[in-house]
Formats: C-alpha cells, structure tokens, sequence
C-alpha cells in the first residue's frame, strides 16, 4: 500500500484530527482553536490524499503514491490560500508563515521518501 493509500485511511481516525490539531498549536496558525476550520482543513487534505491515490501529481517535489498526511494537510492550507489571494485578511498573512514553518520544520515529508535512506 502506498503512502497516500495509508494516509487515506488515516483520514477517518481521531489521530488525524488530532495531528491537525497539533499541527496548527504547535506552528501557531491563526485559527488552531476554530473547531469548524480544523474539520475542513482534514476534509480538504483527505480530498488530496483521494486525487493524489487517482495518480495526480499535485507538489512537484513529491510523487502521487509518496503524498503524506502531513503534505497533504500543508498543500489544503496552501491551495486554500493561493485561491484567496485576492482576499486579503490579516490572518492571511499568519496563516502562509504557518505553511512556511511547516515546510521548514519537517522537510523529509516534501521530498521523495528513497533520498531519506
């Protein structure tokens, strides 16, 4: 089974909803205590983990199959802001430093999984 595969199937666990939740304390993003923001933002990567398990290439750095919950959480928020770019909000500008921590903290989750061995 593929990374994205498992990842998928984590989707429906309260250990996903746990990791996004600490996901978005530990890096400080804006909404972390909006119940409501941290559904759709699991319902949205759970959406990139189905295209990336259809074989669509969404990050460039990383293959379909190779697509981690946490990438896949990282790419929702991303895409969600990229579409909102016109709408500019303080929060806006809170919520790309997120995604840019993210990035840097755990960089072994954007890139191919056989150049960590």
């Amino acid at each position: 089974m593929s990374i994205a595969q498992e990842s998928l199937r984590l989707t429906g666990l309260f250990e996903a909803e746990l990791l996004v939740e600490l996901m978005l304390r530990y890096w400080r993003h804006p909404y972390a205590d909006d119940v409501g923001f941290r559904q759709d933002l699991l319902e949205a990567a759970a959406e990139v983990l189905k295209a990336s398990v259809a074989d669509q290439q969404l990050l460039q750095e990383i293959a379909p199959q190779n697509m981690s919950l946490v990438a896949a959480v990282w790419y929702a928020e991303s895409s969600s802001l990229d579409a909102a770019a016109s709408l500019s909000t303080a929060n806006n500008n809170e919520r790309r430093e997120w995604t840019e921590m993210v990035r840097r903290s755990v960089p072994s989750c954007f890139c191919d999984p056989d150049l960590l061995e």
